[in-house]
């Protein structure tokens, strides 16, 4: 049954649509990738050049919109996805790197802690030797003995276990003012 006799019988027949052959698909298909929506007048070119209902090329317009959607959306939901996984594992590294810096952090405080109890403890029994020789050289010696020491302490915080400061070859360019 061609398309005429389906609309001129007025009973409910359900009427065959002719499959689109290759050079129909391909025209509508330039057609649809210059102009997503369908006019009227581009319509009713199109059936003509094609030998097909307008309605049939309205129905294949819509359905290509709904395919093109549905790919652009799982295009997306794929981009997004990848870009929340990159996101996730960022978070991941971020949250170990401030761990390992809580760690050392709590190493250089407990290393600060203990050299100023050290610096405490040299800073009165020198005071004392120096208050029974009475003078003032004891007490500048003991700020450059303090001064020396808090160099080396300090080095050693930022160089760590780790040798952060280190060079690839294993020299220590520190390792001078630490001596």
């Amino acid at each position: 049954m061609d398309f005429l006799s389906c609309q001129t019988r007025k009973i409910h027949l359900k009427c065959h649509k002719k499959r689109l052959n290759q050079d129909q698909l391909r025209l509508l298909e330039i057609s649809f990738s210059s102009n997503y929506k369908l006019d009227s007048d581009r319509k009713s070119q199109l059936a003509q050049e094609l030998g097909l209902p307008p309605r049939q090329v309205a129905i294949w317009y819509q359905n290509k919109r709904a395919r093109w959607k549905s790919q652009s959306l799982e295009v997306d939901y794929k981009t997004l996805q990848q870009r929340l996984d990159n996101a996730l594992e960022d978070n991941e590294k971020l949250k170990l790197e401030v761990e390992r810096l809580r760690k050392e952090l709590n190493k250089n405080q407990e290393v600060l802690l203990g050299f100023n109890t050290t610096t405490t403890n040299n800073y009165s029994s020198i005071s004392s030797s120096c208050d029974e020789v009475g003078s003032t050289s004891c007490l500048q010696l003991h700020d450059q003995s303090k001064h020396n020491h808090l160099d080396k302490e300090f080095y050693a915080c930022l160089i760590g276990d780790e040798g952060h400061f280190g060079t690839h070859d294993g020299h220590n360019f520190f390792a001078s003012s630490l001596s």
